[in-house]
């Protein structure tokens, strides 16, 4: 297996738990490396832009207002086959629904409130770092 890299985010309402080291700690345990974080507050343009994928949807609104509320944390994760060993440990989007052991079956607080973002696949983890992050920023 090749050894590719993804981008994740900690959530505004993980990060007002102080669950960043604990969802940190998750990732790494799951064999992926964290090789650029920041932690930020999120402009509505930057939500906008990051999200303008979902503009039409009627739920744009609401999660552009939630990805603004609070500090969130970027992140650029390595290892090997990144993308899906994020989305593996992130669990599914709905908490309900997500396996023991994933982060958002421990700490999401809704299907909306689920703590983390994880890019859907290598294209799209391409853009969501260039989005976040310059090429001298990423120091794996």
């Amino acid at each position: 297996m090749a050894v590719t890299r993804t981008f994740s985010i900690i959530k505004p309402d993980a990060t007002r738990r102080n669950l960043t080291g604990a969802v940190t700690k998750m990732l790494e345990e799951a064999g992926l490396r964290v090789i650029a974080s920041r932690r930020i507050r999120m402009t509505r343009d930057q939500a906008e832009g990051f999200y303008a994928v979902h503009k039409e949807r009627p739920f744009f609104n609401d999660l552009c207002t939630f990805m603004t509320s609070g500090p969130v944390v970027v992140q650029v994760l390595e290892g090997e086959n990144a993308v899906l060993r994020n989305r593996e440990v992130m669990g599914a989007t709905n908490p309900a629904q997500a396996d023991e052991g994933t982060i958002r079956k421990a700490y999401a607080e809704s299907i909306e409130a689920n703590s983390v973002h994880g890019s859907d696949s290598d294209e799209n983890a391409r853009i969501e770092i260039d989005f976040f992050f310059k090429p001298e920023e990423i120091v794996g």
